[in-house]
């Protein structure tokens, strides 16, 4: 009898600790594939890169080179949601709350230092 309960405990603590192990791994995935950075780059590829160029490498004629862009989130939101300069359309119709945040986490990723 004591055989059987430790042989089912050891079966049932293995199963536990192997889906326990395969939700974590999951979970890990599934926040990498989602995180702001990840979103606002692919927000940038969509909407953005046609003027600011592949990864914001551009002349920096026409458009500014993002990667210069001050640590200045509200001016940054603004400039997204409002346009500038008659240059720059207004984005705050079209892209969400959600999408300008990543946005700014991709450009501050990518910052010049």
């Amino acid at each position: 009898m004591f055989m059987r309960t430790a042989a089912t405990f050891a079966a049932v603590v293995a199963i536990s600790a192997a889906l326990s192990a395969a939700a974590f791994a999951q979970q890990q995935d599934g926040e990498a594939a989602h995180s702001p950075i990840d979103l606002g780059k692919m927000t940038f590829a969509q909407k953005c890169s046609h003027c600011h160029g592949p990864n914001m490498v551009n002349s920096g004629t026409i458009t500014p080179d993002l990667r210069r862009f001050p640590d200045d989130q509200p001016r940054f939101v603004t400039t997204v949601k409002q346009g500038k300069n008659g240059r720059m359309p207004p984005w705050g119709d079209i892209l969400s709350d959600d999408e300008i945040t990543a946005l700014w986490a991709y450009v501050s990723s990518r910052r010049a230092q």
